[in-house]
């Protein structure tokens, strides 16, 4: 079980919607420059991504589960030379400055302590790689873990498939306010039934604000086309993503090892379709790539590594209405990359949401001081 502060969990939210409000403008560059399809860009997103965690979980143990101190790991992290005597309690044990002659043999436990049928053998040759985590996990464990990895993939490559439908139907405009937009309210709902967590007067003030903010930023001064259709995809966009945060809000174990595995299973759902609109990039190459590699690596495996770890701590209503800073990032990208301007009705969204993601946090913070007191 992963352990994150409050703090730390609000944190690592923020930095998550931080980084996705990059991804809209990185897939929209891979688009001119590459040539791919929408399908195509999350392809690439997603197995870029699954790639890289892979890569920092293999180099830094990133996501590997927290080693215990046994017997034999807490003997081999003391000082050389220590010695404790025999009748005395860990306290008041010296340490001697005699230098050994020889490496000392790691010591073992008692034998008696060991189920029926120990190998020693088994012991030397167990799974060390990047997937141990899985390899390794208890079979009650196991189960439910694949499940969920399985589950989180899945509803990955709905969400942006139905996104990019509800795009195509009704704008972009449209498509965000209703998938972002219906995400917390889906969320809320669903966390009240499943995981019974209720939402306070503040913090359905703050979703009302946060909604009236995302409507003004993102329809400001735009013509907006609405039909069944685009309404249908952008609803089911949301119901996928609500349904992976409340999933991994209800089952926050190892949040990385579900990340990775779900870029996978999403990567794998949407190859078919990616195939069909054109699998590999064309124009410069280096340019791309270089695209599929950041976006991989920070609106990707960063990203959603930090929304799920942060889930530990952080009720999913709140981590919902964070994620909607992500058009306030998208809008400020825009602003300093490529000059466009915000109207005042913009900015005033803008400043809404963000005052709504404040207060929100802040009550956040409230609640979980005064349970632990």
């Amino acid at each position: 079980m992963t352990h994150v502060s409050v703090r730390r969990g609000l944190l690592y939210v923020s930095i998550a919607a931080t980084a996705w409000g990059t991804g809209g403008a990185a897939g929209a560059l891979l688009h001119q420059t590459g040539g791919l399809g929408p399908v195509a860009v999350s392809f690439w997103r997603f197995a870029a991504g699954a790639a890289v965690l892979l890569l920092a979980r293999f180099l830094f143990g990133l996501g590997r589960p927290g080693t215990t101190e046994t017997p034999t790991t807490i003997r081999r992290n003391r000082p050389t030379g220590w010695n404790r005597t025999p009748g005395k309690t860990q306290h008041t044990a010296r340490l001697t400055t005699t230098p050994r002659t020889r490496p000392a043999e790691p010591l073992v436990t008692d034998r008696r302590d060991r189920p029926t049928g120990w190998n020693p053998a088994a012991e030397e040759t167990r799974p060390n790689g990047p997937f141990s985590v899985l390899r390794r996990a208890r079979p009650a464990r196991r189960g439910p873990m694949l499940r969920r990895i399985l589950v989180t993939g899945v509803a990955m490559a709905v969400y942006q498939t139905a996104y990019f439908a509800a795009i195509a139907e009704s704008g972009l405009a449209v498509a965000t306010v209703v998938t972002i937009g219906a995400t917390p309210v889906l969320v809320a709902s669903g966390g009240l039934l499943l995981l019974g967590e209720r939402l306070s007067a503040t913090g359905s003030g703050a979703v009302a604000i946060a909604l009236t903010g995302l409507a003004m930023l993102t329809l400001d001064g735009g013509s907006a086309t609405f039909s069944a259709a685009g309404i249908g995809w952008a609803l089911l966009s949301a119901a996928g993503y609500a349904g992976v945060t409340l999933l991994n809000r209800a089952s926050p174990d190892e949040p990385y090892a579900t990340a990775m595995g779900g870029f996978v299973v999403g990567g794998l759902c949407l190859l078919p379709v990616a195939l069909g609109q054109g699998l590999l990039p064309s124009g410069d190459p280096l340019a791309s790539w270089a695209v599929v590699v950041y976006l991989g690596t920070v609106p990707t495996a960063l990203a959603y590594g930090l929304f799920f770890t942060g889930l530990v701590a952080v009720r999913a209503t709140t981590a919902a209405v964070i994620s909607l800073v992500e058009p306030v990032g998208a809008a400020i990208l825009g602003i300093l990359l490529l000059g466009e301007r915000l109207t005042p009705a913009a900015v005033c969204g803008s400043v809404l949401l963000l005052g709504a993601v404040a207060l929100l946090a802040l009550k956040e913070r409230g609640d979980r001081a005064g349970v632990a007191a």
